[in-house]
């Protein structure tokens, strides 16, 4: 990181509206559910201002946001940061020519695509996500932006799972922020 950006030192409020689920979707697995964060109307707005602010004083251009739930957090954000919204898609969701940069995962592959020239040269990027576990996706996502000659300022997280060493993938020189950390 080329950047010290300071991760928040106590669990906010919110965080006790993630919701764990054992055992899903596959015995051992516990998986976060920030489906109840996103039902409560407070606990939302103070998510999104602490994910907003390691990045206020930053300049984005777009808030790029990695499907599924980082589309809700990216498009919630751009706004706060003043930058528009850019979404990294599954692949077969996006009209027209699409890049696209393939990645690992625990069980086989898969791909993340967005439209070609949809970001220009020298744009500057902030990415965003809800988990960052292993950290392929996150890293696919640098990857495809850097193909399109975008500048990732840095990554957020909504919360990062230590144990699975995701962060160890982050070979972008700028700061990964994750809210919370299991």
């Amino acid at each position: 990181m080329s950047a010290t950006i300071a991760e928040p030192a106590t669990q906010p409020a919110w965080a006790s509206l993630v919701r764990e689920i054992p055992d899903f979707p596959s015995p051992g697995i516990v998986f976060r559910d920030i489906c109840p964060l996103l039902a409560d109307a407070d606990g939302l707005a103070a998510m999104l201002d602490d994910l907003a602010a390691p990045w206020r004083g930053v300049a984005i251009d777009l808030v790029a946001g990695i499907e599924a739930r980082g589309f809700i957090l990216g498009a919630a954000l751009a706004p706060l940061l003043g930058a528009g919204f850019l979404p990294l898609r599954k692949p077969g969701k996006l009209p027209g020519p699409v890049v696209e940069e393939q990645y690992a995962l625990e069980y086989g592959s898969d791909r993340l695509q967005l439209q070609a020239g949809a970001v220009a040269p020298g744009t500057r990027v902030l990415l965003v996500d809800d988990v960052l576990a292993t950290g392929g996706t996150l890293a696919a996502a640098a990857r495809l932006l850097a193909q399109q000659q975008a500048r990732v300022v840095g990554a957020g997280v909504l919360m990062e799972l230590v144990a699975l060493g995701g962060r160890a993938r982050w070979e972008i020189d700028a700061p990964l922020v994750a809210l919370l950390r299991h």
